[in-house]
């Protein structure tokens, strides 16, 4: 519904802009999805209230089994699963071109920051996030090696049927602020993931080495009988559900349009909506590989 939702806004941003300065203007905040458990049927606006849903359902009844023997359950594992998506949250800043096991690693090695001036304490570290990678890679695919680049970095490499794979990490992006906020969300998850756990719920049983590989589980677990519907717009609602979910004024979520810049809107509008295609392809082109497309 983006794009007639953008036709009629510029229609009223054109046409009748007092309905907007006077706050009179409001967008329906239709769920995305309908969730269906047995008998049970509930509504979730996003994709973010889905995964509360989720994790809150796979963390129930669950315990993760930590290597020094204590066990974590309940409120404190949904607290871990709260911190883990955070850490994804913050590694998914980063580029697509840098591997999302290696920054895992790195962080949970407590590594994710510039080498230490001492090259045997960065080599340590560069060793123990190698250790981490062969700990998570299939038997035949391990061999990762560490080694600090002199220059404040860290590359970790491995041969695999001929061929060499190489990651560097250098001193530029172990300084920036991607790497400053994954290292500080990690920071009270590297002692829980310093050996692989284990997920325990009912018959579900899965070796955890680090968030990612808990929120696999614990999403995992939260599908179980779980019916997911997605709607890709009003009309693959029935009258009844439209009016449960976007209509009844005692159930609905609303957005209100508000226009903090005109001179900012008139822009965008015109950018988006003009006759002039030029500025408009402009922008395709600048924004083309940050969009999520919905195919």
């Amino acid at each position: 519904g983006a794009h007639i939702r953008t036709l009629l806004l510029t229609f009223f941003f054109r046409q009748m802009p007092e309905i907007i300065s006077r706050g009179c203007l409001y967008i329906a905040q239709p769920p995305l999805y309908k969730i269906s458990r047995g008998k049970s049927e509930q509504y979730v606006l996003d994709d973010r209230a889905l995964e509360d849903y989720l994790y809150s359902e796979g963390a129930n009844e669950a315990q993760l089994a930590l290597a020094n023997g204590e066990t974590i359950a309940g409120a404190d594992l949904a607290s871990i699963i709260a911190k883990a998506r955070k850490v994804r949250e913050a590694i998914d800043e980063f580029p697509q071109r840098f591997s999302r096991d290696i920054i895992v690693q790195a962080a949970l090695a407590r590594a994710l920051h510039e080498a230490p001036a001492d090259e045997a304490a960065a080599q340590a570290l560069a060793d123990l996030a190698a250790d981490r990678l062969n700990m998570i890679a299939d038997e035949f695919e391990r061999g990762w090696k560490g080694a600090i680049d002199g220059e404040g970095g860290y590359v970790f490499e491995r041969e695999l049927r001929g061929v060499l794979e190489r990651h560097a990490l250098t001193r530029d992006v172990l300084m920036s602020g991607d790497a400053r906020r994954t290292q500080e969300a990690m920071k009270e998850l590297a002692d829980i993931f310093a050996s692989p756990a284990e997920w325990m719920r009912k018959d579900q049983r899965e070796r955890v080495t680090g968030p990612n590989s808990l929120l696999r589980a614990a999403r995992a677990a939260g599908e179980k009988g779980v019916s997911i519907q997605r709607y890709k717009g009003l009309g693959e609602m029935n009258p009844n559900q439209l009016w449960e979910t976007t209509l009844d004024p005692a159930a609905r979520v609303l957005l209100q349009v508000k226009i903090k810049e005109a001179d900012d809107a008139d822009d965008i509008f015109s950018k988006l909506m003009g006759e002039i295609v030029e500025p408009r392809r402009e922008f395709i082109q600048e924004n083309a590989l940050t969009a999520e497309l919905d195919v």
